[in-house]
């Protein structure tokens, strides 16, 4: 029998990375799989174009309701106002959401992606209007959901011990990553990265500025390591790429005030055709973050052969495997002592891109689409 499938698709339409990332590349993974079922993804009336693009199969529909994100938002989540989705896109069979919150649907089966609980397990890196606004409208989600997708087991037992759900009403479906992430990027992108970085060699680091990320124990890391005299980082640099998200003030004043303004550097976006190569070219790839629901950069670093040096919490353990070096996110001596000890070593980092190459084959976009498809299916 055909389904008609409903998907919200704002995220991808508002997000150029994290969870508006995974729902671009999730879908469209979906859409080279499934040519058999019915598929109609939602956006809101100011969705950017240029994240809707894409040459989707005939199977597949964009419907753009009159109304915006925000607007939508405070009538759904705020106001509870019950008006249901159908209203847009019409009668579905199974409704799913790749972004924490379900809109007000009539779809006998309803499946959402909870990517990580990061507003209860680290709620000081939330500013207080989000931290509330989460705290609200998640569990009613969660309620109404017959399924829930968590894209690591590490986010499973966090939706057991903090919002009691039932494991069997949970499934994990881990991230893939795109197969332009590879070693051997064009030579034309690793000269424009040449021309980026000033020909100079970099940690490189990548994520939103927001606190989670820890990047102001990664920045009094780096003036740790300039100061030691047993490494040679009179050229390094410390590259930071990644959106502004909030509460991220301190990092460049943190920056003023250590003296560091030729030597950290923040990138904002970077063109999607050229992040392999800077991924690729890095001496290290660093990842501080307190806590993740999968931690894609780490994979894609994985992915292009950086050595990876990263955080020990919740989900990226399971990412990186062995192919990584770990610290206590907390710990700037550990994290110092961490990097220092993976710069000095050139065999431990051939040893860790081979690691990663090997461990990063089991994330792609392919698989985590058909594990898609058969929740939504059955």
């Amino acid at each position: 029998m055909q389904l008609r499938i409903g998907i919200d698709f704002t995220s991808a339409s508002r997000e150029r990375a994290g969870i508006g990332r995974y729902a671009r590349e999730l879908i469209r993974a979906l859409s080279r799989l499934d040519h058999t079922h019915s598929y109609v993804l939602f956006v809101p009336r100011d969705a950017h174009d240029e994240l809707l693009r894409y040459d989707w199969s005939s199977n597949f529909v964009i419907r753009r309701a009159p109304l915006t994100e925000r607007y939508l938002a405070a009538l759904w989540q705020r106001a509870r106002v019950p008006l249901f989705i159908e209203t847009f896109i019409g009668a579905v069979d199974v409704f799913y959401s790749p972004d924490f919150l379900l809109p007000p649907t009539r779809a006998p089966r309803q499946l959402v992606t909870v990517h990580d609980l990061s507003y209860l397990r680290v709620p000081e890196c939330f500013p207080a209007p989000l931290l509330h606004y989460l705290t609200r409208a998640v569990p009613p989600s969660l309620a109404r959901a017959h399924l829930i997708l968590a894209d690591a087991a590490s986010t499973q037992h966090d939706l057991v011990e903090l919002y009691r759900v039932p494991p069997e009403k949970i499934r994990v479906v881990y991230s893939g990553v795109d197969a332009r992430f590879r070693p051997d990027v064009a030579e034309d992108a690793r000269a424009r990265i040449r021309e980026l970085t000033r020909g100079k060699p970099y940690i490189l680091a990548v994520g939103t500025l927001q606190p989670r990320k820890n990047y102001a124990r990664l920045i009094q890391s780096f003036a740790n390591l300039i100061h030691n005299a047993s490494l040679s980082l009179d050229d390094y640099q410390l590259l930071i790429v990644g959106g502004r998200g909030w509460m991220y003030d301190e990092l460049f004043e943190l920056v003023e005030r250590l003296n560091l303004r030729a030597r950290v550097r923040f990138l904002d976006f970077v063109a999607d055709d050229d992040l392999p190569a800077l991924y690729a070219s890095a001496t290290l790839f660093v990842y501080p973050s307190l806590y993740e629901g999968f931690g894609l950069p780490v994979a894609e670093a994985l992915a292009t052969g950086a050595p990876v040096v990263c955080s020990n919490a919740a989900s990226l353990p399971e990412v990186a495997g062995d192919a990584a070096l770990y610290f206590d996110p907390r710990d700037v001596d550990a994290l110092t002592a961490t990097l220092a000890r993976a710069l000095a070593d050139d065999a431990l980092r051939a040893n860790l891109r081979a690691r990663g190459l090997a461990q990063v084959k089991q994330f792609t976009w392919e698989r985590a689409a058909r594990e898609l498809q058969n929740h939504l299916l059955t």
